[in-house]
């Protein structure tokens, strides 16, 4: 795991950075496939009610974790591996006065919580990059008996050549690998979820409308002052944004919720 300072990384930092990473400390807010649009849709299937407990596994920023606790009155739980992302995470619950969001390292292939402890789990663009089978399997685990699980993920929404490919899980995110709507589907129901739904649609994380709808006009000019003030931010996302324009046409995400099944009084077990 690369150690980075998030508020002064130093020039080779910043080169190593992966995407996301450079979003965060540029001041992206918002850093998932689909942007608001899609963490929208996911909240909506959630079916979110004041007083639960919300584990946000790979919470980035901690942008989603914050909107929960916020709108919906959760006390969320809110982790991540990453020291960069958790240090902006940190930050960001602290800055917005939320009382109802703990931060916390944690790995979503082993993770530290008891069987059944929570309400509802999220998890945005993370089960992508790990081993999914065992991810699958703990976020699964510490969902409570007629709870949900929602992930949302990338997906190719159109088939990639083997030079996207190559560019996209080679160069950009080394180490990605993700499905189509259908194989995401089949490792949930694997896992035990029922009730399975699904939305999709473009990713828009990094296309210039996207940005301004998820960041807003102030933020947007934030980070471009933020970029333009330094060359290593001016050098990291000329390179970054080559490429993305290249395999952007291809990119999609999924977002998919599952409720996991309660036992009735025969003994079967139904959704809640």
């Amino acid at each position: 795991m690369l150690q980075v300072n998030s508020d002064h990384p130093t020039d080779a930092d910043v080169d190593r950075l992966d995407p996301y990473a450079f979003m965060a400390v540029i001041g992206k807010r918002v850093i998932h496939p689909g942007g608001r649009r899609s963490t929208r849709e996911m909240l909506a299937l959630a079916g979110l009610e004041p007083g639960q407990r919300v584990l946000d596994v790979g919470c980035g920023v901690a942008t989603t974790a914050i909107e929960v606790a916020r709108r919906f009155g959760c006390h969320v739980t809110a982790v991540d591996i990453d020291p960069l992302m958790l240090a902006r995470a940190s930050a960001n619950v602290r800055a917005s006065g939320v009382g109802t969001v703990a931060v916390a390292k944690a790995d979503i292939q082993a993770l530290e919580f008891a069987d059944d402890a929570f309400d509802r789990v999220l998890i945005e663009a993370v089960t992508m990059f790990v081993d999914r089978r065992l991810a699958v399997r703990e976020v699964v685990r510490v969902c409570k008996l007629g709870g949900r699980v929602l992930d949302h993920e990338f997906i190719y929404r159109r088939t990639p050549t083997a030079e996207i490919r190559r560019i996209f899980e080679g160069e950009v995110c080394p180490g990605i690998r993700f499905d189509t709507v259908a194989d995401w589907l089949a490792l949930y129901q694997a896992a035990g979820l029922s009730s399975l739904q699904q939305t999709s649609g473009p990713f828009s994380m990094m296309t210039p409308l996207g940005m301004l709808r998820d960041e807003g006009i102030g933020n947007l000019v934030a980070m471009t002052v933020r970029v333009a003030a330094r060359r290593a931010y001016r050098r990291k996302m000329a390179w970054l944004m080559s490429r993305m324009l290249r395999v952007l046409p291809f990119l999609g995400y999924v977002v998919l919720v599952g409720t996991k099944p309660t036992a009735d009084s025969s003994g079967r077990l139904t959704s809640a």
